[in-house]
């Protein structure tokens, strides 16, 4: 499923239009992306919770030619989801 059959069936959901969904849509992902930003830890209960991890610099290997790289250190952010959700998808 990608964003439009997404934002399409959150429509579908709430009985909205699709351009109001799309609106609430973006402004959730919007405001999500901009806690994170500022280093805020971001708890769903129920669903999950989201942060930006520092990721330090390390070894690699190029697949195509295998030649050893450096991987230089990052901030990347991270989703773990509760004991809750993932539970639904084992019933």
């Amino acid at each position: 499923m990608n964003k439009n059959e997404f934002v399409r069936a959150y429509a579908d959901n709430l009985g909205i239009t699709i351009k109001d969904a799309e609106k609430y849509f973006n402004a959730v992902v919007d405001t999500l992306t901009d806690s994170l930003k500022k280093g805020e830890y971001v708890h769903i209960s129920g669903f999950a919770t989201f942060e930006v991890k520092e990721k330090s610099e390390r070894e690699g290997v190029n697949p195509r030619t295998g030649e050893k790289v450096t991987i230089t250190a990052c901030k990347a952010p991270a989703a773990k989801f509760s004991k809750a959700y993932k539970e639904i998808f084992n019933k």
